[in-house]
């Protein structure tokens, strides 16, 4: 069987992008074959093709691109049991970016019937990751203050919208004045245009000098050091992303004075058990059932169209979640 792919044959920019043709043998033992409807556009995707310490490990070349999809069974191995032809799913898997594929079933999730391809496209990897930042990494209580960089985007949006649900009150920044509104209507109580407001300032004000309990910084190395300025004694900063570059080397002395915590997670530690997994996809589930998540994926681009989304993912010029389609 033939399959549709976006991979690279090197790391670099969205040049590197290549459409082809490749085989795929039917599915082996433990293994489905799924026609994909809906392939979420990450941040990581980015990472992953430029080579970038991150979230994922290192592959011989060629790489099919992405990590997160959405479709139906075509066809299933040996020794699979809960899944036959004609179910539909999502998951979590490198190789993403393909019109049909090979998933373990072990990383497939059956998809309810309220919970559409395209949502559960565009919102598994950013939802699952929510819940664990927001419910277990730092459990997140009426009257929490945290502040969450990067608001308008795709990750940033969820962790506003289940944040204000929890309780929280809700501080985020921006990169331009247009994003403002945009993560106003998605939870955020207060929203810092760092385009021309430095955060660490603006943050200490809102919460009286004190700070905030809780930093969500997927930004990295321009907005981490900052975020110790702003974070209240014993608090804790998250280091979940480095869309602006790896933090790198710093002086753990600047933790010192307010007894801060650092972590640096990865969502596929906290999914790696399969109970875990199907906990925390039912808790993503439940968060878009009751509305507390909205899970349209603002842009689609083609499967084919997949150099002009990662440009467009890189200059920022994405809010929301997107999605790509195949053909």
């Amino acid at each position: 069987m033939k399959a549709n792919v976006v991979r690279i044959h090197r790391h670099g920019g969205p040049e590197v992008l290549c459409h082809e043709t490749v085989d795929i043998p039917p599915p082996g033992s433990g293994e489905v074959l799924i026609r994909q409807t809906a392939i979420g556009l990450n941040y990581s995707d980015i990472y992953q093709r430029q080579g970038e310490a991150g979230p994922h490990d290192a592959y011989p070349f060629p790489i099919v691109l992405g990590g997160q999809g959405a479709g139906v069974v075509e066809a299933v191995g040996h020794d699979v049991d809960g899944f036959r032809p004609g179910d539909r799913v999502a998951y979590l898997h490198p190789g993403a970016y393909a019109d049909r594929r090979l998933v373990p079933a072990s990383r497939l999730l059956a998809l309810p019937a309220d919970i559409s391809d395209d949502v559960a496209g565009a919102v598994l990897l950013r939802g699952l990751t929510a819940e664990y930042l927001l419910r277990r990494l730092y459990r997140v209580r009426p009257g929490t203050t945290m502040l969450v960089h990067a608001a308008a985007g795709g990750m940033g949006l969820l962790l506003g919208q289940w944040g204000k649900a929890l309780g929280a009150h809700t501080i985020g920044t921006v990169g331009s004045a247009a994003k403002v509104s945009v993560a106003r209507a998605n939870g955020y109580d207060a929203v810092i245009d760092t385009g021309t407001d430095d955060f660490s300032p603006a943050v200490l004000a809102l919460t009286g000098g004190t700070g905030v309990d809780v930093v969500y910084d997927g930004i990295g190395k321009d907005g981490f050091l900052p975020s110790l300025d702003c974070v209240r004694a014993m608090g804790i900063v998250i280091s979940y992303g480095t869309a602006s570059g790896n933090v790198g080397m710093f002086d753990l002395q600047a933790l010192h004075r307010k007894s801060i915590i650092v972590t640096r997670p990865t969502l596929r530690t906290w999914i790696a058990a399969r109970a875990d997994y199907e906990a925390a996809a039912s808790a993503v589930f439940d968060a878009l059932r009751a509305g507390i998540l909205r899970g349209e994926p603002a842009r689609r681009y083609q499967l084919a169209d997949a150099r002009r989304a990662h440009e467009d993912l890189q200059a920022r010029r994405t809010t929301g979640a997107a999605i790509l389609v195949p053909g």
